[in-house]
């Protein structure tokens, strides 16, 4: 909005009574998290969020055509979305605040905005304890918990999914056991014991097998697949992952297609097939592009350097961790640019000593 067109709206609101301020920052909320909605989602089908309440009269959301349109219009509004959720929680809408949180929770991780997703799901906790449905509470824990784990704080993670899960259990929920499964599988994984994380994706594929949503089924044996490669248990890996594949093709799921990809490419990587691995991680970079997935842009070219390295390939090995690497700083995250950057120094050194002496810089003395 023009500074102009601000200042007068602000000088105007001031004249107004307080009802009529109060509602326009209703309409304003509402206008916020029902378009928000409608964006998430388009950018992820394949979620089943609770339903926010109807919008106040009057209000009409911005219409959005498609996924792209609404990551544009994410990426626009997202300073005042995070205001509409401080407002909201500051005259005590609480279901607003937590549809807030849930409706955002897509593009975050896709825009690797992982403070910012932490931040809006602890606001949602006190949030939580307002609504009546007890679906909401252990979700609150389990997006929570998750948002804890991106940011590496794998302690407050665990207490946070480990609530989560136990809410679904007391509520009979399987599908909300079977997330948190899934979030947990995660976050072992994160820490690096690959063996709790396996048995909890175990958990989690064994839950979505009985809630016929064949995309869930293929995100969990994909996370299966993930771990058993993990621990060197490649058929295993080999064999979920292709099940994986073959269920998100069949209904279309890019973003699960994606992710096994690049799962496939480390099994292929691991296995010594490094043309196959570098195929599949080009694959997997294509549809995570096209999607606006920058947080999996950046791991993905990470594992792709690996290949290239094996195969003697520095150049193209440098290229795509140099991208690696700027996408880690722009996204915060400081310990992966930092690996990233070590192995761009020892790239450097290997390179500079296979080096022909025909190419070697001439000393000093040479003339």
């Amino acid at each position: 909005m023009h500074d102009l067109v601000r200042a007068y709206a602000a000088t105007t609101a001031h004249d107004r009574p307080d009802d009529v301020r109060g509602a326009a920052l209703v309409r304003l909320m509402d206008f916020h998290l029902h378009t928000a909605f409608a964006a998430d989602r388009l950018l992820d089908p394949t979620r089943q969020p609770l339903q926010p309440d109807p919008p106040a009269p009057g209000v009409h959301p911005h219409p959005l055509p498609d996924a792209p349109a609404a990551m544009t219009w994410l990426q626009a509004e997202h300073a005042p979305l995070l205001a509409s959720q401080r407002t909201a929680a500051a005259l005590g809408r609480h279901h607003v605040v937590w549809h807030l949180a849930q409706a955002l929770g897509t593009f975050h991780f896709r825009r690797g905005h992982r403070r910012d997703a932490l931040a809006m799901w602890w606001v949602a906790v006190d949030a939580a304890a307002h609504l009546p449905d007890p679906i909401a509470r252990s979700r609150t824990y389990r997006y929570l918990g998750h948002a804890f784990s991106l940011l590496g704080l794998h302690e407050d993670a665990m207490g946070h999914l480990d609530r989560a899960l136990a809410l679904a259990v007391r509520h009979h929920n399987p599908t909300e056991q079977a997330h948190t499964h899934r979030s947990l599988a995660t976050t072992w994984g994160e820490r690096g014991d690959y063996r709790q994380a396996l048995d909890h994706a175990r958990h989690a594929l064994d839950f979505y097998r009985t809630l016929d949503h064949p995309v869930w089924e293929a995100i969990a044996f994909n996370q299966v697949g993930w771990f058993a490669a993990r621990l060197g248990d490649f058929d295993t890996a080999r064999d979920h992952c292709h099940d994986a594949l073959a269920l998100h093709r069949h209904h279309y799921n890019p973003d699960g297609e994606a992710n096994t990809l690049d799962s496939l490419g480390f099994i292929a990587h691991r296995t010594g097939d490094h043309q196959q691995a570098i195929d599949h991680y080009h694959q997997a970079l294509t549809l995570f592009r096209a999607l606006g997935v920058a947080y999996a842009v950046a791991d993905t070219l990470d594992n792709l350097g690996h290949p290239h390295t094996a195969l003697g390939q520095h150049d193209q090995a440098r290229q795509v961790w140099q991208a690696a690497l700027e996408l880690y700083r722009a996204q915060g995250r400081d310990i992966d640019a930092e690996r990233v950057r070590r192995r761009l120094d020892d790239l450097g050194q290997l390179s500079e000593a296979v080096r022909p002496p025909w190419e070697a810089e001439p000393s000093i003395d040479s003339g």
